[in-house]
């Protein structure tokens, strides 16, 4: 019987009588390697066998697995051993076709394979919790036990979100068309523009799958990946209809990608919630802010707090000193200008900015909108397209990724009251062919102001 990984940290890592972290003997991840005892008593020198250490190790990666949805796709290369913080990745330059007739019984000159290489440099995370002696003599549970899969996770949605960040500043990106209440589409340029009437549908994956397919992009065993948002999902599903295969009935289960969801247009779903979601923090009160008058009179836009201002508005919600550094758009009919909050008049209700508002033609209910965003505070998901090789990212076994236990009485701890469970990973992703890769940004039915960004 498959045992499960709850199941093996309970049966393999503390033995029968082990008291972990407690009053009888504790777990030393940093003994020497020669070190054949699991557990050290106080004032023993022995400690966490090699073999132990491993297996935290290893318990560790199984764990955060789960999280890993975008680092399963990228190529993987291991982390330099002695070898300084860069490491190389290499892509290959696609050969032009040989239109040229062979002439018999001559050896044509033959093409060379142009090998560009990709360097970026690793860097390392981490976290640990401090457990004290009171915590350990009145806890139920295993408490490293439980401090080791919260880690795993934080560890697995870390080192994940490394590699979104990486693979989201991609140049290529399509934005889905708003559509009426009637059917029509209205052509969206940028992310401000994004309402939640912006969904994500049938024709627009098609259309991202055509995209990287005339770019000559490889498939991911015979399909293009996409990571999405579990909201953006579930708006595409009910477009999609018939046409979506569940993994359900996929014919062999034995394939189905870690967070996949089924298949649609040539291209295999991998949800998450780590998908990216462009939403700022709401603007006071409101997730924007309406404009009741605004001036951009140099006599008349001191700011409060000294900082100079170009222009100031008055706005019908309630401001605060938080508001001061947001970037912001002033939203028009017509016009969309981008400045910076510089300053507040919560009595007033005034808002400061740093930039003109010259050749903006106002009218009351325009509005301020945080620009990080969609249109008027909406949040925008980005949902990831990508073919073999568009990325690549460093592996997290071998030495990616380490368990660090440490017993009561380590560093300044004169009372032995304090142990610790930690984690720590070296990190790097970076992008290999543009071409490979779609960011496709939409709306969605679920929006609001619980949303948050990511």
């Amino acid at each position: 019987m498959t045992k499960t990984c709850d199941e093996v940290l309970d049966l393999q890592l503390f033995g029968a009588g082990d008291v972990v972290h407690g009053t009888q003997a504790f777990v030393n991840a940093n003994a020497p390697e020669n070190s054949t005892a699991y557990v050290s008593t106080p004032g023993s020198e022995s400690g966490l066998s090699a073999e132990m250490k491993t297996f935290y190790d290893k318990t560790l990666i199984e764990l955060a697995g789960p999280s890993l949805v975008f680092d399963q796709f990228g190529q993987k290369r291991p982390i330099p051993q002695n070898g300084g913080k860069t490491i190389e990745f290499r892509k290959f330059s696609s050969l032009p076709k040989a239109l040229t007739p062979i002439t018999e019984g001559v050896t044509p000159t033959g093409s060379k394979l142009t090998v560009v290489p990709v360097t970026t440099t690793v860097d390392q995370y981490g976290d640990y919790v401090e457990l004290t002696d009171m915590i350990e003599l009145t806890s139920v549970d295993p408490i490293v036990v439980e401090a080791t899969k919260q880690l795993a996770d934080q560890a697995g949605r870390t080192i994940d979100t490394v590699v979104r960040n990486q693979i989201l500043g991609g140049t290529n990106v399509y934005y889905c068309p708003e559509i009426s209440s009637t059917g029509e589409e209205t052509e969206i340029t940028s992310r401000s523009d994004l309402s939640a009437n912006a969904k994500l549908r049938v024709k627009d994956v098609f259309k991202a799958a055509a995209i990287l397919k005339a770019m000559n992009a490889p498939s991911i065993d015979g399909s293009y990946v996409a990571v999405i948002h579990p909201y953006v999902a579930y708006d595409l599903m009910q477009d999609a209809e018939g046409q979506w295969l569940d993994i359900q009935k996929y014919t062999d289960p034995a394939t189905v990608l870690r967070g996949e969801i089924g298949t649609l247009g040539g291209v295999r779903f991998v949800q998450t919630t780590e998908a990216k979601v462009y939403h700022d923090a709401n603007l006071g009160t409101a997730q924007s802010l309406t404009v009741t008058a605004y001036t951009s009179s140099a006599s008349d836009v001191s700011c409060s707090n000294g900082v100079p201002s170009a222009s100031r508005v008055t706005v019908s919600e309630a401001v605060t000193a938080d508001l001061i550094g947001r970037d912001v758009y002033y939203t028009t009919s017509s016009d969309k200008v981008f400045a910076t909050i510089v300053g507040i008049n919560a009595t007033s209700k005034y808002i400061y900015l740093d930039a003109p508002l010259t050749g903006v033609t106002y009218a009351s209910g325009d509005k301020l909108t945080s620009a990080g965003c969609g249109k008027d505070g909406a949040a925008v998901f980005a949902t990831m397209f990508f073919g073999a090789n568009a990325y690549g990212t460093t592996d997290i076994g071998g030495g990616g990724i380490e368990h660090i236990v440490k017993q009561k009485g380590y560093g300044n701890d004169p009372l032995n009251q304090r142990s610790s469970v930690g984690w720590k990973a070296t990190k790097a992703a970076t992008r290999l062919v543009e071409e490979y890769m779609l960011r496709v940004e939409s709306g969605s039915s679920f929006n609001g102001s619980s949303i948050e960004t990511n």
